[in-house]
């Protein structure tokens, strides 16, 4: 005798093989997530004139400060700590006009919550990381490579190390759309995602300039990477 399932059984068994629906809440969290964000990185495109001012003021630091302080050093793992607190010097130097906009981001986004994992873990790991790195506090650059060279560059200080084990592995750009968040965008919200984007592209392209300059403080230092 052929037995049939309930029909009450086929509609959840239905519901259990169906692709998860997006939460009824994703689509408003997304708006005030990609609020957040477009103000975010807007506030860092205004500010971009004094951020550029701010870490090109590492390399008159480091002129006149500290010139060749690592004259004669080695190339090896503790100059490239070094080279990444120069980088980290001059990222948290070039940030400190956006510190207020990134608090007012940090604030916005830290409850967010959607139906998916990947969104919400995608924001929730940069917030984090924005977090840390913004809590930091701008290395004292002359003073570590001046403790490192007076040592004989057998050991770096332990401010150095303290800094590069926090900054390098929370370095993050200015501004996030996370992979995924496309799927609960409203036209409003595109709108919103687009026009960060244009933001971050021209945040990031100044962000590459920054490497020349990056550069110059090393020559001036006599530092290797």
């Amino acid at each position: 005798m052929e037995r049939k399932l309930p029909a009450l059984c086929l509609a959840l068994l239905a519901l259990a093989l169906a692709p998860a629906a997006a939460s009824a809440s994703d689509a408003s969290t997304t708006e005030t997530y990609l609020r957040a964000n477009y103000a975010l990185v807007n506030a860092g495109h205004a500010n971009l004139g004094r951020s550029i001012a701010a870490y090109k003021g590492v390399l008159s630091t480091v002129k006149r400060s500290c010139p060749a302080a690592a004259a004669s050093s080695p190339q090896d793992p503790e100059s490239t700590d070094l080279s990444n607190e120069v980088i980290g010097t001059m990222v948290l130097s070039a940030g400190k006009p956006d510190r207020p906009a990134i608090r007012t981001y940090l604030n916005a986004v830290a409850a967010l919550r959607w139906s998916s994992s990947k969104v919400t873990r995608a924001v929730s790991g940069y917030a984090a990381s924005l977090r840390k790195l913004y809590d930091l506090a701008v290395p004292n650059l002359c003073g570590d490579v001046k403790a490192w060279a007076a040592g004989g560059f057998e050991a770096l200080s332990s401010s150095t190390v303290s800094f590069v084990k926090v900054f390098y592995p929370n370095w993050v750009a200015l501004g996030l759309i996370p992979p995924g968040i496309s799927a609960f965008e409203s036209g409003s919200a595109r709108s919103l995602a687009r026009g960060a984007e244009r933001f971050e592209y021209q945040i990031t392209n100044v962000e590459a300039k920054a490497v020349e300059t990056w550069g110059d403080i090393m020559d001036e230092l006599e530092l290797n990477p």
